[in-house]
């Protein structure tokens, strides 16, 4: 699998899941990162709570270090120092990412001189390509520019969880390590706080300063980077929204567009004609839990209502959800493959004219765009704005914001360290900088040229820059830049700043929680439940006896086990 670029930075990997959401199924939580499945664990007292960013032994374990909120979570967090050496051509709005339509020239520096020492270090990342040659021109170009020498060794990312867990278990420990959300299955964090460095001393408070592209990084992400109760993680920051219902605008034309769910049920009548091979819509389900204002999926399927925790199945909002995506299927606007679970074509029904609208993750957009320009040249994609059922604003609940990490070895020394933070803060320089330029495109002339603005790589280019590798070791705010298509990313970054106003952190929001495996399987009828229900094969009044079983099969004790985690450690708000 390829991860999708990142805007701005060819070849910059996102969540692949979530850069491409399964259509139909919950944003993943490749990003939990994510997940849909989220990962289970037992911490080793008896399954109390792993929480990761809460301290590690969580609620119930009896240590101290379990209580990283509040004032003590003040404590470790770095300060947020906004940066203004690049002016974007489309400003970003309550924390939406900005925009690039062009390649800023000239190219500011933001590191003003040579951050390393001299040293070597060994990196390990995930790679999803070609794994270029060790002795090639841009990791020695790269290398001169940071002043030390980084030995990076990239892995198969389809394969990364088993080497993850092999470099763990024993103690040959690189200087640096990449672990993607994803991929902390088991005991992945257990080891994250034995194995990596406790980075709180150089990075907390003002202490940041000293690394203004590490300053950079909005304080979510490094909440989101508190494992065993001290900032270990290096971030790659994620956007507030990571997903969105896309619409052909050149099939709808100036035809008016849904705002509201009575709306976007008429408008499923319009644009279907099953003896055309055309039907409105691909299965909307992820989104249209958005438009109802559902609960996002572990661990922040819970809501406070009159001091008790109420889970997502138990809401109002979920039954009207579902009531809502059976009128779609009983009136036959949705895509009869996508009812039967082929969302591996749904790109190919989109572009194919076959769906008139199907949500995804927006990492995807550009690559659809960029493919289709020859193949379909009046190809017009368009996000859908959001709205709530009854018409009116939505409730936007936020996304992770951190999908990858990178971990230093806690056998490195304190010079060694702060070495290596000052490369990191030259990985993280923004969009627009010359230090930006060199790790993503390469050595202008051999890697990459630049004309009118847009800059491609050259055939070496491909080859050695493209691939990511240094860009894993820190990474700036999440952008929009793609200077060949501006029309797009007028379109992208001004959607996401049209949507996030509306935008709120959910409970236990930047919080690494990890539910014990006695509770792994609870959700997981549910899945098989709602499908049953929006394709006509049950009844919506159904849910009421699945709830009942979920509540007297563990549902009212994992309640407690959330309610333990809020009275101790906070809502992560």
């Amino acid at each position: 699998m390829t991860p999708n670029s990142s805007p701005g930075a060819p070849g910059a990997p996102v969540a692949p899941a979530a850069a491409s959401a399964a259509p139909g199924s919950p944003a993943p939580s490749r990003r939990r990162f994510l997940a849909s499945g989220a990962v289970a664990a037992v911490a080793a007292a008896g399954g109390v709570p792993l929480l990761a960013a809460c301290g590690g032994s969580g609620a119930g374990s009896g240590s101290k270090e379990g209580t990283t909120t509040g004032r003590a979570l003040r404590k470790i967090l770095p300060s947020y120092v906004p940066s203004n050496l690049v002016q974007p051509d489309v400003a970003g709005v309550n924390g939406s990412s900005p925009g690039f339509t062009r390649l800023p020239d000239p190219l500011v520096r933001s590191v003003p001189s040579v951050p390393g020492k001299g040293s070597r270090f060994r990196v390990m990342t995930p790679l999803w390509g070609t794994v270029p040659k060790k002795d090639n021109a841009y990791y020695t170009a790269v290398n001169e520019a940071v002043g030390a020498t980084l030995s990076f060794d990239p892995q198969d990312g389809n394969t990364y969880q088993d080497k993850i867990g092999a470099v763990l278990a024993g103690s040959d420990i690189p200087d640096a390590m990449t672990i993607p959300g994803w991929n902390m299955q088991g005991q992945i964090r257990n080891a994250i706080t034995a194995k990596f460095a406790d980075l709180s001393p150089y990075l907390a408070g003002d202490a940041i300063k000293k690394y203004p592209n590490l300053a950079n990084i909005p304080t979510g992400a490094w909440q989101y980077s508190v494992f065993g109760g001290k900032v270990r993680g290096l971030p790659m920051p994620s956007p507030v929204l990571g997903n969105a219902i896309f619409y052909r605008k050149d099939l709808t034309g100036s035809g008016a567009l849904p705002a509201g769910a009575d709306e976007l049920l008429a408008f499923g009548k319009e644009y279907t004609s099953a003896r055309s091979k055309v039907w409105a819509f691909d299965d909307l389900w992820t989104c249209i839990q958005k438009i109802f204002g559902l609960l996002p999926d572990a661990p922040h399927y819970w809501r406070l209502e009159g001091g008790k925790l109420v889970h997502k199945i138990e809401t109002p909002e979920y039954r009207e959800a579902l009531a809502f995506a059976r009128k779609l299927h009983d009136g036959g606007y949705v895509h009869p493959d996508a009812e039967a679970n082929k969302d591996a074509d749904a790109k190919i029904r989109f572009t194919g004219g076959h769906t008139v609208m199907y949500n995804d993750g927006t990492g995807g957009w550009k690559g659809m765009v960029t493919e289709q320009a020859t193949a379909n040249p009046k190809f017009d994609m368009r996000a859908l704005d959001f709205f709530g059922h009854d018409g009116g604003a939505p409730v936007l609940w936020q996304d992770d914001p951190a999908s990858v990490f990178t971990f230093l070895s806690k056998k490195l020394p304190k010079a060694r360290i702060e070495e290596l933070l000052a490369i990191a803060d030259y990985a993280a320089a923004p969009y627009g900088t010359q230090e930006f330029m060199l790790t993503n495109y390469g050595v202008a002339g051999t890697h990459h040229t630049v004309e009118d603005g847009v800059p491609a790589f050259t055939e070496q280019g491909i080859q050695e820059a493209q691939p990511s590798t240094f860009l894993f070791l820190a990474s700036p705010p999440h952008t929009v830049a793609f200077p060949d298509e501006p029309g797009l990313v007028k379109e992208y970054a001004g959607w996401m700043a049209r949507q996030a106003p509306h935008v709120k952190k959910p409970m236990f929001f930047g919080m690494q929680i990890v539910e014990p495996q006695r509770y792994a399987s609870l959700y997981t009828p549910f899945d098989d439940l709602q499908k049953d229900i929006r394709r006509g094969r049950k009844k919506v009044g159904d849910l009421e006896a699945a709830v009942t079983t979920w509540k007297q099969s563990g549902g009212d004790k994992l309640r407690g086990w959330y309610q333990d985690i809020l009275d101790k450690d906070g809502s992560g708000n």
